[in-house]
């Protein structure tokens, strides 16, 4: 492992005039950067697809139309109404930490390419929130809206999982080293790669029984915006571990409780209470997650039993596409989004 000298993670200036741009000297993290967006020509030319493919999603919420999801609401079970309040409240709280964290990680980035990236995905995360905001105030009473964003206020299960969360960001942003920058960066991979898809499941389970179809077309956007987050994440993780101070324990550490969290909250919130969904079914579709998440940045899975090794939702599978005019499937419950073109052989931006 690279020793790092730094006790602290260097923070990039505004402007760094003796900083140096060659692409042979161009690191990720800890490389000589001007701070300028020197895209002329690239180290790392995964990042200039990846941030052409985030570009060429925008979408704008309020361009779908959600209006018979308020009858639909009105229609759904208590257990149903609930599950709906909580999982948006959460998702909610998701986006609204990225939106907070990411600019901490993107700061100690040298690499032009992939700070372009990182912007994009601040940028995408805002706009989810944005999201969410119109489905709350689209669908849900006045009187209750309120109720719905402080759900963690009353729910103590949703608390702890918030805190648990916002926590392993908050000990990087409070003591800001090298060990800590990489215990940050894992959780951006668990919360983009894990935590958001038991709720989509959630929204696609629904719209499968012809309910709440409209906002299932809003998550299937964020579906598809977040997986190229997870896409982010796999090309950086694996780099990190080369540089950062860490152990492969660490990781599986973090992997497991992030299981068993999401677990409890999705059994708390879900349980087996919604058609479709049971909270055996939650169990093997989190860990079944946790082990594609790990075999893509090329760890071993954790949980080793042939029941996690597929989905038990494969039948919601194609609601998630939403590139159906494409000649290529997006399957975002696995991360293999072929109709994304990681080439690396372009050397540059006039390439395109």
């Amino acid at each position: 492992m690279y020793q790092l000298k730094q006790s602290l993670m260097p923070i990039n200036p505004v402007f760094n005039p003796k900083g140096n741009d060659d692409t042979g000297n161009r690191l990720i993290w800890f490389g000589e950067t001007t701070n300028l967006m020197q895209l002329n020509d690239v180290r790392y030319s995964w990042a200039v697809s990846l941030y052409r493919q985030m570009r060429e999603n925008f979408w704008i919420p309020e361009k779908i139309d959600i209006t018979q999801d308020i009858v639909d609401y009105v229609n759904l079970t208590p257990e149903e109404r609930r599950a709906f309040d909580g999982i948006l409240s959460y998702l909610t709280f998701l986006d609204s930490v990225q939106t907070c964290n990411v600019p901490h990680l993107k700061n100690s980035v040298t690499a032009p390419e992939i700070a372009l990236c990182m912007a994009e995905q601040i940028s995408q995360e805002a706009m989810h929130n944005q999201s969410y905001q119109y489905v709350i105030e689209t669908v849900i009473p006045n009187d209750r809206r309120t109720q719905l964003y402080e759900f963690w206020r009353s729910d103590i299960i949703l608390k702890e999982r918030c805190e648990f969360i916002a926590g392993l960001y908050q000990k990087y942003v409070d003591n800001p080293t090298p060990e800590n920058y990489f215990v940050s960066l894992l959780a951006d991979y668990l919360l983009e790669s894990i935590y958001f898809y038991n709720g989509f499941i959630f929204f696609y389970n629904l719209s499968s029984r012809m309910l709440m179809s409209g906002i299932a077309d809003v998550f299937k956007m964020i579906n598809r915006d977040e997986l190229s987050h997870v896409r982010l994440y796999q090309k950086l993780i694996p780099e990190a571990m080369k540089i950062f101070p860490h152990s492969r324990e660490q990781i599986y550490e973090m992997f497991a409780l992030a299981v068993q969290y999401e677990c409890k909250w999705t059994s708390h919130i879900v349980g087996d209470n919604i058609l479709g969904i049971t909270t055996k079914s939650t169990e093997q579709y989190t860990k079944y997650l946790a082990n594609i998440r790990l075999q893509a940045i090329g760890l071993e899975p954790l949980f080793t039993e042939s029941v996690y090794k597929k989905s038990p939702y494969v039948h919601l599978e194609r609601l998630s596409d939403t590139k159906k005019e494409a000649h290529t499937k997006a399957n975002f419950f696995e991360a293999s989004v072929t109709s994304y073109v990681m080439s690396s052989s372009i050397e540059g931006w006039d390439d395109f």
